[in-house]
């Protein structure tokens, strides 16, 4: 059994080499049994021990926690997830659900709730397909069809219309060519005059011409393409997608373009724009998401944006032990 355990975690998880910007890391002298016999404790307390539930989730990787949980279940017969699912309240709830799941369930997860929640959350699908890699969103499609028997691009396209359908069944499809050494000028002139000609040089946007450039070049190159574009346009390429984009799409291809530049700076904007009025889906799945992937370059941006850390952000607008799990997930001050 615990062959098979292992096996599964590799294929839904890959390794534990996580980014250098990364807040949350694998804890060195690890040991799955004895924290799944804290959690056993913890959870049996009288009114639950919240604060150790939350430190022996936020000092550990995802794959570390898939271990927890498996030793857990082999301890107690019971998964863990359940147990926690009634045990903690919301806020907290759906932080210490989502440190539970691996990131393709938990990606796919969100995206179904986007999808088909009460109304269609544009703002949550762009922000999920545009910032993930094609390994993630592949890995995020196939935890889709196990979770819920679906096909997750039908999904999209049964729930969505028009252009901004169009874009996000190519986005879903997860194969956006990888970078490459090779720098091809003559390609990125072109793809440069050629979204200008789409767009601020004619009246009228072709929205096709955008989609197309946007969703079947690696990113990189698009950066490349971003820049020489200014030599085309007397606008750069977000200013652009402002004037020229109607209202409908035109938060969509901000989010994409600006991903595109700077992931972590898109994050940092998401979370600037909710001082004042807190949005804890979006903060709780930021949150959780990046903290092993660039959590700490989102926080430099974030300082850079507002000019408060987001540990200050966090202090000011949330309370209780959701104020202490997303302080553990960020690590500290800048």
């Amino acid at each position: 059994m615990a062959e098979v355990h292992d096996i599964l975690s590799q294929v839904c998880l890959g390794t534990d080499d996580l980014s250098d910007g990364a807040t949350v890391k694998p804890s060195v002298n690890f040991n799955a049994e004895n924290e799944a016999i804290e959690l056993e404790r913890a959870i049996k307390v009288k009114g639950v021990d919240e604060h150790s539930v939350i430190d022996v989730l936020t000092k550990c990787s995802n794959a570390q926690r898939q271990d927890i949980a498996f030793c857990y279940e082999r301890r107690t017969k019971q998964k863990l997830e359940d147990k926690l699912r009634s045990a903690v309240s919301e806020p907290l709830r759906s932080v210490i659900l989502g440190l539970l799941k691996t990131p393709a369930k938990y990606d796919a997860s969100e995206m179904r709730g986007a999808i088909k929640g009460l109304g269609t959350n544009e703002a949550s699908l762009i922000e999920i397909l545009c910032s993930r890699t094609n390994k993630e969103i592949q890995n995020m499609a196939l935890a889709y069809q196990e979770l819920y028997k679906k096909d997750m691009i039908k999904d999209i396209k049964e729930d969505t219309s028009g252009d901004f359908c169009k874009l996000l069944c190519v986005l879903a499809k997860g194969n956006r060519p990888e970078p490459s050494n090779v720098v091809d000028n003559e390609q990125i002139d072109e793809d440069a005059r050629a979204l200008y000609e789409a767009g601020v040089k004619n009246r009228g946007t072709d929205v096709k011409t955008w989609i197309s450039i946007m969703t079947e070049r690696s990113i990189p190159h698009l950066q490349r393409v971003f820049g020489r574009y200014k030599t085309y346009s007397c606008y750069d390429m977000l200013e652009s997608v402002d004037r020229e984009v109607k209202k409908d799409l035109k938060n969509n291809f901000l989010g994409l373009v600006q991903c595109i530049l700077n992931t972590p700076e898109f994050f940092a904007d998401k979370l600037s724009h909710m001082q004042g009025s807190l949005k804890k889906d979006v903060l709780t799945r930021i949150m959780v998401s990046r903290s092993e992937i660039d959590l700490l370059y989102i926080r430099k941006e974030f300082k850079k944006k507002t000019g408060k850390s987001l540990q200050q952000f966090i202090i000011a607008s949330t309370k209780g032990d959701y104020q202490r799990v997303l302080l553990a997930l960020c690590r500290g001050d800048d």
